[in-house]
């Protein structure tokens, strides 16, 4: 029996709390009368052209993003823009669309929580704690044993989908690990945490030149950790299995994929 989406869109809210999100997100229902009748659903990182296309070839009624499409201001969706001809594709196709974005990265099994789990990470706190203090962005913790950097970095190609990128790492290979701190994500904003800078690695994504640099010079002189930096889209991706597999425990009626199409923009490197 399916579900309106109003229904769904309250069951998506009590897993991943709006009050949760980031002032600056965008967050929640994109495109979709309320009124209507979900009975397929689909989670993808990112609504773009090809998993637009994915969930109206599939007879999916509602597309779940991690990433709003409307974060930033338009001025139109008109059909020959990016914004505008994924809208278009959805709604002609009858799909609706709906992100958790910020909401859903500081819950206990959000986006940083699910790759702490994966590396098997102990006492595991948040970065930015939330109020309530168990909630909030990033984590922090131990692993079950001392392991080299090189080693984490293997560990975490491993774990996460391959991209053109793969795994850039800011430290020295030999390096003993113990504490780490993550942030799926982009994550620079977190180097001067305090649970970042006394951690051995700090793993996110997105890092860019100058603080990466700073942070790292900084760590030359025995204050900070090393650096582990992994494609934005693969780490959030993790979350999407365990975000599926709770919205089906709560509407059993649904039927649910998840779309493996990787968005991740980069589609090759070339190093010499």
């Amino acid at each position: 029996m399916p579900y309106s989406l109003r229904e769904v869109r309250d069951t998506v809210e009590s897993l991943w709390p709006m009050a949760g999100a980031e002032s600056w997100d965008a967050s929640g229902l994109i495109a979709g009368d309320p009124d209507d009748q979900i009975s397929r659903v689909l989670f993808a990182v990112d609504a773009v052209s090809e998993t637009a296309a994915q969930a109206v070839e599939s007879k999916t009624d509602l597309l779940l993003v991690h990433h709003p499409l409307l974060l930033r201001g338009v001025t139109t969706v008109a059909g020959d823009t990016y914004k505008g001809s994924v809208l278009t594709r959805l709604i002609r196709g009858h799909c609706a669309l709906l992100a958790a974005h910020t909401n859903a990265d500081v819950v206990a099994d959000g986006t940083s929580g699910v790759l702490a789990k994966l590396l098997g990470l102990t006492h595991v706190v948040p970065l930015v704690p939330s109020a309530d203090g168990v909630s909030g962005i990033g984590r922090a913790g131990r692993l079950p044993a001392t392991t080299s950097l090189g080693h984490l970095a293997h560990t975490l190609a491993r774990i996460l989908p391959a991209t053109a990128t793969g795994i850039r790492v800011s430290g020295d290979y030999d390096s003993e690990i113990r504490t780490v701190a993550l942030c799926g994500g982009a994550g620079d904003s977190l180097l001067r945490e305090d649970a970042v800078t006394s951690a051995d690695v700090y793993i996110t994504s997105d890092l860019r030149h100058h603080p990466a640099s700073e942070a790292r010079e900084q760590a030359i002189l025995g204050e900070g950790p090393a650096l582990i930096d992994v494609s934005h889209w693969a780490s959030e991706w993790l979350w999407l299995d365990v975000a599926a597999a709770q919205l089906a425990e709560r509407l059993p009626d649904l039927s649910i994929a998840v779309s493996d199409i990787r968005t991740d923009p980069w589609d090759f490197v070339v190093t010499q």
